[in-house]
């Protein structure tokens, strides 16, 4: 049966982590996976700086703009 181990540590210099639990045989094959937490907290930003940041580029660049094309659309409609 597998057992799971979690040990939270400080990576050594190098690059190194050491890990020392009694549950651990020498001898035994192991699977090891490293975590490495974000030493800054994410800050929350607003939706808008969001799809302002994604890739592309936007229809319009202002609510007259918009405003505008929307007038067009609705024109045509009655043509």
């Amino acid at each position: 049966m597998a057992i799971e181990v979690h040990v939270k540590t400080v990576v050594l210099p190098g690059g190194r982590i050491e890990i020392s639990t009694p549950v651990l045989i020498a001898g035994q094959e192991a699977t090891v996976m490293v975590t490495v937490e974000d030493s800054e907290p994410d800050q929350q930003r607003h939706v808008i700086d969001i799809l302002a940041a994604l890739p592309g580029h936007q229809l319009f660049q202002n609510a007259e703009e918009a405003d505008a094309y929307l007038r067009e659309e609705r024109d045509s409609w009655e043509r």
